[in-house]
Order: structure tokens, then C-alpha cells, then sequence
């Protein structure tokens, strides 16, 4: 339920109306005070007595309107939260006017690969480094990263060069350890239905990238967000990253489609990840600038020093001249559309 407050609601009157709710049974009330409304989310629906509750609501002389929510995610709905959320992470702003680019090898190797990378993310103008230490493989014989060794030398990459750090958590035993760490979490496609550790990340006050299920629907993919959210964790980040179709030609197909979509239907932000939404690096430019023009809050790119040599997924990855050209290419299309790189 959703309660609608006038823009010069007094705070004892919000204090009712959170007390009116928690007495009809619900358990928690989130309170969000925007520039010309303030909204009261109800969480915990009863199961019964919702109209009559409504109803109540609505008498009172500051409560404009009462919305009753059917959809199953709710945190992390736009009704819940009708202005976007804007999570910021250093001096990075995830959700604003900038289009945020989040680049950097998808394994960290070795420290020489990380922090070349690192130095090339900088100078190309992108904001967030991103390098895996845990890395998922559907052959247990496939690299799996280096581990904390791993976190250590992104956190020296940071030291450098002043880059907020993303890298992914697989396993409710290393939350701890990454949070440490990194600067922001990330579930794989694999990890989004991996409710534990959904809701392990939740408990923490780290932003959290989620991307979305390679089989998953928009609304699997925001209820995943929700077990987040419920655990006290709003700093979720999606990120769309191909669903898999009957097409083999790409390694997944990019779904363009979810950008606006989720928009409409969150208050999250939304990024694109064209390296695995496409599996080619010959793709990946094209797939940034329709993810931009779609709306997306930002990129995930995978760029590596050598991409031939690569221990993972190099068919997907730029080379450091590639990636600062796609860079250059982004500058005239977020101008077009009223944003900033």
C-alpha cells in the first residue's frame, strides 16, 4: 500500500500515519519525502481489510491518495518510490544526469594486467573499475581468479588511480570478505536467484550491481532486487546482460526492450553489460550506443590488454585503443540526448 501525503505534511502527521498502518498490521512502514510529495510505502500487506484501511486513510485531511500495489515486488517499485533513486558512490552519481562507464578486465590476472587496465579506465574518462577475483565458469577446470589476492590488487588499482572498485560476490561465506574490499558488489546472472546470498548483500550498506537471470523475466529479475530491498539494502544497481533466446549467432540477446521497461516499472537504475549481452567485441560498441539512446544509466564494459590471451571470455573483449574510441563515439550521443559522460 502506498499512502500519498500533501508537500506540507507536518512530520506528526506522517507519525500517524505510520502508526495507523503498523496498528492495521503492517509490519514496517518506508518513508520517502520527495520536492513536492511525500509517500508513505506500507510493507507487509495484511490479508485482509485492505479497502476498509484505504478507506481510513483517505479521511485524513493530509493523505491525497491511497494506491494498493498488486505487484509482487514492491521496494522497488515505482509506485513505492515515484522518484528516481540516484546512488552515489564516491563521487560517482549511478542514476543522474551522468552516463556512468564501468570498465576493466573480466578476471583480474595478474597485477600488471589490472593495473594497466586500471590506468587506461582513468585516462579514457570512465568512472568505475571493474575486474572479477571470484569468477563463475561452467567448466570447474576454467580460470576461477585469484581470490583475495585479487581483491588486493584492485584495491591497489583504486589507491592509483582514485576509481571506485565493482567486482562480483559469489558466496554468502565471502560477503564479508569482498565488502572489505570492493566499493560495490555485483550478483552474476548465475548468483540472482541464489536468495541467500541476495539477501546476505542486503544486510550490508554496499551498493549492489544485479544482473539479470540469463532466463529470467523482467519481473523474476525485480523480485530478485525486492529480496535485497527487504533486507534494509535500497543501493541496487540493475543491469541488463542478455537472456538467452533460440539465436546462436551472439552468446545472448541483448534485450534492448528491458531499459525503458524497467524504467517505467522501478525507481532503480538501470545499466547495460554489451560484453556478455553480445559475447563479440566487434558488437560491443553498437550495443553501448543503443543502450544509451535506450535509456540506460550507464555501461559495463569488459576491456582487456590482450585480448587473445585472455584466461576469460577475450572474444568479448575490447582492446584499450577500441575502448577508448568507443569512449569519443559516447560523447556526441549522450549530448544528444541531454546527458553527460
Amino acid at each position: 500500500m502506498i499512502v500519498i501525503l500533501r508537500a506540507d505534511v507536518r512530520d506528526e502527521d506522517v507519525k500517524e500515519v505510520v502508526d495507523s498502518l503498523t496498528g492495521a498490521g503492517y509490519r514496517g512502514a518506508d518513508i520517502s519525502r520527495g520536492v513536492e510529495k511525500t509517500v508513505v510505502g506500507a510493507i507487509g500487506r495484511p490479508t485482509k481489510d485492505k479497502g476498509l484501511i484505504a478507506e481510513q486513510l483517505k479521511a485524513l485531511p493530509f493523505v491525497e491518495d491511497v494506491v494498493l500495489i498488486s505487484k509482487p515486488y514492491k521496494l522497488v517499485s515505482r509506485e513505492f518510490h515515484p522518484e528516481r533513486t540516484v546512488i552515489k558512490v564516491g563521487d560517482v552519481e549511478i542514476g543522474g544526469e551522468q552516463v556512468v562507464v564501468m570498465a576493466g578486465p573480466c578476471s583480474v590476472e595478474s597485477r600488471d594486467q589490472l593495473l594497466s587496465a586500471a590506468r587506461v579506465v582513468k585516462e579514457a574518462g570512465a568512472h568505475i573499475l571493474r575486474g572479477g577475483a571470484f569468477k563463475p565458469s561452467t567448466s570447474p577446470y576454467s580460470f576461477r581468479g585469484l581470490g583475495e589476492e585479487g581483491l588486493k590488487i584492485l584495491a591497489e588499482a583504486r589507491n592509483e588511480t582514485g576509481l571506485p572498485v565493482i567486482t562480483e560476490v559469489m558466496d554468502t561465506r565471502d560477503v564479508e570478505l569482498v565488502t572489505r574490499y570492493a566499493d560495490i558488489l555485483q550478483i552474476g546472472t548465475r548468483n540472482m536467484a541464489n536468495f541467500s546470498l541476495l539477501q546476505e548483500v542486503g544486510h550490508t550498506e554496499k551498493p549492489v550491481m544485479l544482473k539479470r537471470g540469463m532466463s529470467s523475466t523482467i519481473e523474476e529479475w525485480l523480485q530478485a532486487a525486492e529480496y535485497i530491498a527487504d533486507k534494509g539494502n535500497f543501493n541496487i544497481i540493475l543491469c541488463e546482460r542478455g537472456i538467452r533466446t533460440f539465436e546462436p549467432y551472439t552468446r545472448n540477446t541483448f534485450d534492448v526492450n528491458a531499459i525503458p521497461v524497467v524504467h517505467q516499472l522501478s525507481h532503480l537504475p538501470v545499466l547495460g553489460d554489451p560484453s556478455h549481452g553480445t559475447g563479440r567485441w566487434r558488437l560491443v560498441a553498437p550495443i553501448s550506443k543503443a543502450a544509451v539512446a535506450a535509456g540506460a544509466d550507464g555501461l559495463l564494459i569488459e576491456i582487456h590488454p590482450n585480448p587473445a590471451k585472455a584466461l576469460k571470455d577475450g572474444a568479448q573483449s575490447l582492446t584499450f585503443s577500441d575502448f577508448g574510441r568507443l569512449m569519443r563515439e559516447l560523447q556526441p550521443l549522450v549530448a544528444a540526448i541531454g546527458r553527460r559522460l
